[in-house]
């Protein structure tokens, strides 16, 4: 009878083992299917960083003053900010890399060019914090636009600037409405290819470049 009994006690003992496995095996088999499908356990599913990576939204922060990006006041100093901050000065209209005096010209009625050196802000393109060499052509939020013609500034001389002769062969450009220091001499009228389509009333020849690299001048 005791061997009997021993006997059942081991059978009893086994049933709760094995019990004890199935249901261990079942919380660790639930807890493997919640961390594939991602839950964490409010019904929204975590992004990876891979995933935080690649789908990055567009607009602030996700290229380093992109085009329609904006920057704070400052053509040394700067920063990215969104552009309905009140510390935003300018709004990025073009972007490229490498120095300004190599690349594609900014657009005509860029006020300032923010050249971006090869350094390591908070904020890049790929989150590396790198950002390459490049130059972003401006165009302030709010005027006055020295870009703009005969506004006595910007990154290039266009039709409608005014300018006044520096010697030796070289102009500066200063407002066209005297409101600077330097009376303006000469308004550019034209942008021609050559200097024999100038007007007839051209008094001196400018040097635009592009595809019309001649600017006919006009005495004021």
């Amino acid at each position: 009878m005791r061997e009997r009994g021993a006997s059942g006690a081991r059978c009893a003992l086994s049933a709760l083992v094995a019990a004890l496995f199935a249901v261990l095996s079942a919380a660790l088999l639930t807890g493997c299917q919640g961390l594939a499908s991602g839950d964490d356990g409010d019904g929204r599913r975590p992004v990876s960083a891979a995933t935080s990576a690649a789908g990055r939204p567009s607009g602030y922060g996700a290229v380093f003053l992109a085009v329609d990006e904006c920057s704070s006041s400052g053509t040394v100093a700067f920063t990215e900010v969104p552009c309905d901050s009140g510390r935003a000065a300018a709004r990025v209209v073009a972007r490229e890399d490498g120095r300004a005096s190599s690349g594609p010209p900014c657009p005509a009625t860029t006020d300032f060019v923010l050249h971006i050196s090869e350094r390591r802000p908070s904020a890049d393109e790929d989150g590396d914090g790198a950002v390459p060499r490049g130059y972003a052509c401006m165009r302030k939020l709010r005027p006055p636009h020295p870009g703009d013609p005969g506004g006595g500034g910007g990154p290039r001389t266009i039709v409608g600037d005014c300018v006044r002769d520096a010697g030796d062969g070289r102009v500066h450009e200063t407002a066209c409405d005297a409101g600077g220091e330097k009376k303006p001499q000469y308004e550019i009228v034209r942008a021609v290819a050559e200097r024999s389509a100038c007007p007839a009333a051209t008094a001196l020849y400018v040097s635009l470049g592009g595809e019309r690299p001649v600017g006919c001048a006009r005495p004021l």
